[in-house]
């Protein structure tokens, strides 16, 4: 089974840059885009728009930006940690907050990491591949 990427991210210039850290780091996974919590919420429980995708095909990491449209990004942590389904899938939390209160909030609800968005191109791009080789790659991820 491919190892798909969940990227919920509602800034069109983040999806972008994602897109283009993958391609420089040489991760041919499937990047699926969700542009706010609602929509990511979906996806993983294969309703409403989704609801012709197969549930037991979930991504193999979520990246998760935390202020969304709709339902915000701690919710839709919440919501995965809460579900047998999704409860193991690995969340990294990718935004612009460093506020302490975010960061210990994120973690107490579940999420495996979480990093500052770097404002800096390269610094992005180079997050994004560190994030990408460490979970696609590295890391062994639990049996189902």
């Amino acid at each position: 089974m491919d190892k798909v990427i969940l990227l919920v991210e509602d800034n069109p210039d983040d999806v972008e840059l994602t897109r283009l850290a993958f391609d420089e780091a040489k991760i041919a996974n499937r990047l699926v885009v969700v542009g706010d919590g609602a929509e990511a919420l979906d996806y993983l429980f294969a309703r409403d728009s989704h609801a012709a995708r197969d549930p037991h095909d979930l991504p193999s990491i979520i990246l998760l930006d935390l202020n969304l449209p709709k339902v915000d990004g701690r919710e839709v942590l919440q919501a995965i940690r809460q579900d047998d389904r999704t409860r193991t899938i690995p969340v990294v939390v990718m935004t612009t907050s460093a506020e302490p209160m975010d960061i210990d909030g994120c973690y107490a609800l579940g999420a495996n990491s979480y990093i500052q968005k770097p404002v800096d191109f390269q610094q992005f791009v180079w997050a994004v591949k560190q994030v990408g080789l460490y979970w696609l790659v590295l890391n062994q991820a639990r049996s189902a």
